[in-house]
């Protein structure tokens, strides 16, 4: 039995949950509503405050489903409830961030300007010009987004410059060194 997936879904007050036929799970609270459709062969129970999943059989493949569809599912009620963030940070001389009503002005070192902008899935805050915070409901979507503005300039190992997660650790390189004749 997979421990993840026997682990039951505490669905916490305010939070209601939605599940149709074919496994299309809509779940609504406090922050927003969201839907996915999980896996037609799993079976999803709704009782007493909270979801069970279970799997039809021992197969392999429902073995690694089991799991993945209760997280998927408790990422949904975590969303709609608390909300998902990623911080990330900016090294580097010259290299920082401003925000300007819905739209985040990433200066890298570039010839131009990176601009991104807040849409209904997430939203981007600068509290200071070498931090950005990826905020929404949807934690693929955060992800995604702070993986997207990661990528805009990758911290490089000898410097340290470039912009990183918050709890990312860089492994540093050291430099040339001269040669001796």
């Amino acid at each position: 039995m997979s421990r993840i997936g026997r682990m039951p879904i505490a669905i916490p007050a305010g939070v209601e949950i939605n599940i149709a036929n074919d496994n299309t799970v809509t779940v609504k609270g406090p922050k927003g509503t969201l839907t996915r459709t999980l896996h037609a062969d799993m079976i999803i129970k709704q009782e007493e405050g909270q979801v069970i999943i279970e799997r039809p059989t021992e197969s392999k493949e429902h073995k690694s489903l089991h799991g993945l569809t209760r997280t998927l599912f408790a990422n949904m009620v975590t969303g709609v409830t608390d909300g998902f963030q990623k911080t990330l940070q900016i090294n580097g001389v010259g290299y920082r961030c401003q925000k300007q009503g819905k739209k985040l002005t990433l200066t890298l070192g570039y010839s131009h300007p990176i601009e991104f902008e807040d849409t209904d899935d997430y939203t981007l805050e600068a509290p200071d010009p070498n931090t950005i915070i990826v905020k929404g409901i949807n934690n693929q979507i955060v992800g995604q987004i702070a993986a997207v503005i990661r990528e805009q300039r990758p911290p490089e190992p000898y410097k340290g410059k470039g912009i990183k997660y918050a709890e990312e650790v860089i492994r540093r390189k050291e430099g040339k060194t001269g040669s001796k004749k």
